[in-house]
């Protein structure tokens, strides 16, 4: 479907509740990986203390209508779910016109070996406090505590919202589609047990960053660990009848999906395959897989 004809096009610049704490804005910035944008959630009650999850990208319309919605109002925290481009860039401008601190995932700095991954993340990214697993921020009628939820990006931090028993999922989990998990950052382990690690709770929503509300985030869960399962298998199916490349992989794994999705699901692909050659399944021999023995 095309992008614009979405109901959620008909939402950006608006503050729309969500329920009794919980607001989205949407950034305009659909595209094939962002479905129709980069939701932006203000926690709290309206005309109160409220804090900023995913201030979205550096757009100045968006961040002018954030502000604007939140006039009367007193932001207190900025809170940060990870810093890919569409999610921490307007922290900045953000706290400048409200004097609200940044706090959140840290700070995510790559190393120089291997492929770069880092174009995507926000360089310019400063929290004034880092949280850790477990650790919180509140205000007047709500609670913000950090779930670390590694997987997407080393960094990626979901939020508990105590009160109502919603989690906010950033791209750990979203509402529309998988996730894209891509080395060298990304980490498929690391996802997968994160992923377990939510099914331990008792959240009765999510409010994923992309795409609609999750309400029966349980049973949702079980489906990205079943999907993964899948496509480990379609994986291992391939390679046992030839070795092969990624591109070869995906044309087969990903025949249904938009071409322009490709070079992600390789990401994807690739994370499974390091996966899977830790656990010494497969191994590699420059850009061709193989079954490992």
């Amino acid at each position: 479907m095309d992008l614009s004809e979405h109901p959620d096009s008909a939402a950006y610049g608006h503050l729309a509740q969500r329920s009794p704490l919980v607001r989205r804005l949407l950034a305009r910035n659909p595209s094939p990986f962002t479905f129709t944008g980069t939701g932006t959630f203000v926690v709290g009650q309206p005309g109160g203390t409220v804090a900023v999850i995913d201030p979205g990208p550096a757009d100045p319309a968006h961040i002018a209508a954030l502000i604007d919605g939140l006039k009367g109002e007193t932001v207190s925290h900025i809170v940060i779910t990870h810093t890919h481009m569409d999610h921490s860039p307007a922290a900045p401008a953000l706290k400048a016109a409200t004097g609200a601190e940044i706090v959140g995932c840290a700070p995510l700095v790559l190393s120089d070996d291997g492929p770069r991954a880092d174009a995507g993340f926000d360089a310019s990214y400063a929290p004034d406090r880092i949280l850790a697993e477990g650790e919180s921020v509140s205000g007047p009628g709500w609670t913000l505590t950090a779930i670390a939820t590694p997987g997407h990006t080393s960094n990626h931090l979901c939020y508990a919202l105590v009160e109502e028993k919603a989690l906010f999922t950033g791209d750990h989990v979203m509402g529309w589609s998988t996730t894209v998990v891509a080395p060298p950052d990304g980490d498929m382990a690391a996802y997968m047990a994160s992923l377990r690690k939510l099914l331990d709770r008792d959240d009765v929503i999510y409010h994923p960053t992309h795409g609609e509300p999750v309400k029966e985030p349980q049973r949702f869960v079980r489906g990205l660990i079943t999907h993964r399962k899948q496509r480990e298998t379609q994986i291992l199916k391939l390679l046992g009848e030839a070795p092969q490349d990624i591109p070869a992989m995906v044309a087969v794994m990903y025949a249904m999906v938009d071409k322009r999705l490709h070079p992600a699901a390789g990401r994807s692909v690739l994370a499974h395959l390091i996966d899977l050659e830790v656990r010494g399944v497969v191994s590699r021999s420059g850009e061709v897989w193989s079954l490992a023995g």
